[in-house]
């Protein structure tokens, strides 16, 4: 299918030569003498591209222009005058113009602005389908009651340039709404910069977030850009500012403050402008009572709260989940998905989730992958999912009793933090990066420990 070209001019003799030039190229053309006419036409043949003369009776091509865009604001216009000027041409560019052509026309000009035009028009549409697709990747499976209130919450603050504070426990999805808010945002064309809070010090802090020069200390062997600076025009993300010491959480508040900033080392005065996101799975209110958190980062923080349920509170959605995550585990593993017997969905809806949307997600990986079964029954699945499977929980005076057994405190202490992570590693859904994280000890010490004898 060829391109077509509307071509909009008072002149019969530009209409012709223009029509016959660009019909020799390849392209459809369609020709007319004025701005009324110009405007009947979009509206019943949709050409890809308009070539607009500027001085014609009646309404002019300015405000055709103005015109254009209001009703088809993605298609390309290109302006042809006889009498151009600078003013002319930078208004014209401001309303929504790809390009400014003067009379006499060049047609090798002509040529040229077309297909400039109708490249960058492809590359917007190939953009636009691209945002779409992510944001139906990054939107939130489900329609409870929790899951609707969640999408209207979202809806009203992103686009909107409001800080924003999301709260939720560990495994809610909160990361996945980060990006929902971005994608949905103004600033969706520029980067979202994520900042790990839980890998920040008071020493690293600057450095992080502002950048530095090389040779502004012993280890700046390079220039390095700050995530401040990366993230100029679009949105730095802080996940799990609650885990923030209260020295780094004043050093954060002040350098969000200041809309300038210095690279450590430099002297020019760089500027950012950043929409803020953060999230955290602590009660923050309880975090600043206890003297852990400081309010005024609290407030800076917390323009629009937004809560993500726990999966305990919509259950009525595993089911939509459960479909979601079979078909992507099925396509990353380059192989049909499983389906899912009502009993053993039944199983999964009666089950209290405390690890939440990552925790469900991991396990119908494992069923994915050990289960060689089109279909994974109530049989499959394993305990504590399954009621029959299910065995009596060690209680805590059981533990302890154990312990009282043994005669030496160093032996005691070893047996007690082998069995303690062993009981955080299972409430973080066997995560041990996430465990080791928020126990504050190295992976490979975590790794040991367990897997020595208890």
């Amino acid at each position: 299918m060829f391109p077509s070209i509307l071509i909009v001019d008072d002149e019969a003799s530009i209409l012709k030569a223009l029509s016959d030039i660009l019909s020799d190229e390849g392209f459809e053309t369609i020709t007319v003498s004025n701005g009324y006419e110009a405007l009947k036409i979009l509206e019943s043949e949709s050409p890809d591209l308009v070539l607009l003369d500027i001085w014609m009776p009646g309404i002019d091509g300015i405000d055709t222009l103005k015109e254009i865009k209001k009703i088809h604001p993605t298609t390309p216009v290109i302006m042809i005058t006889g009498h151009g000027t600078i003013e002319t041409a930078v208004n014209a560019t401001k309303i929504g113009a790809f390009d400014f052509i003067e009379k006499p026309l060049s047609i090798d000009k002509v040529i040229v602005g077309i297909n400039n035009a109708l490249n960058f028009r492809r590359l917007e549409e190939e953009n636009r389908f691209l945002r779409k697709k992510t944001i139906e990747k990054n939107s939130i499976t489900g329609n409870s009651p929790a899951v609707q209130e969640l999408r209207k919450q979202i809806s009203i603050a992103a686009p909107t340039d409001a800080w924003i504070l999301i709260t939720g426990e560990n495994g809610t999805g909160k990361e996945l709404i980060v990006r929902m808010v971005h994608q949905l945002s103004s600033r969706a064309e520029y980067p979202l910069i994520d900042v790990n809070c839980a890998a920040l010090s008071d020493d690293i802090i600057e450095s992080e977030l502002l950048g530095h020069e090389k040779g502004a200390f012993t280890e700046a062997t390079a220039k390095k850009r700050g995530k401040l600076e990366l993230a100029h025009q679009g949105t730095l993300f802080f996940d799990e500012i609650g885990d923030l010491g209260l020295n780094t959480q004043a050093a954060i508040l002040r350098i969000l403050q200041e809309k300038q900033f210095q690279r450590i080392g430099g002297s020019r005065t760089l500027t950012a402008d950043v929409r803020v996101i953060a999230c955290t799975n602590k009660n923050l209110p309880k975090e600043i009572e206890a003297g852990r958190f400081r309010k005024d980062l609290y407030y800076r923080l917390n323009v629009v709260p937004i809560h993500v349920p726990a999966l305990r509170e919509r259950l009525t959605d595993i089911a939509a989940l459960v479909s979601t995550f079979l078909k992507e585990i099925g396509e990353k593993n380059r192989r049909p998905p499983k389906k899912m017997s009502p009993e053993a969905m039944k199983m999964l809806e009666q089950c209290t989730w405390p690890g939440n949307v990552r925790e469900l997600k991991n396990l119908l990986e494992r069923l994915s992958i050990n289960v060689e079964k089109e279909t994974i029954d109530a049989d499959d699945m394993p305990a504590p999912y399954n009621p029959e499977k299910r065995t009596a929980p060690t209680t805590e005076s059981a533990i302890f009793g154990s312990l009282m057994k043994i005669d030496r405190l160093d032996d005691a202490l070893k047996q007690f933090e082998t069995l303690f992570m062993a009981r955080k590693l299972r409430e973080n859904n066997e995560d041990l990066a996430e465990t080791a994280r928020r126990l504050h000890v190295d992976k490979s010490y975590l790794k040991k420990k367990l897997s020595q004898k208890a």
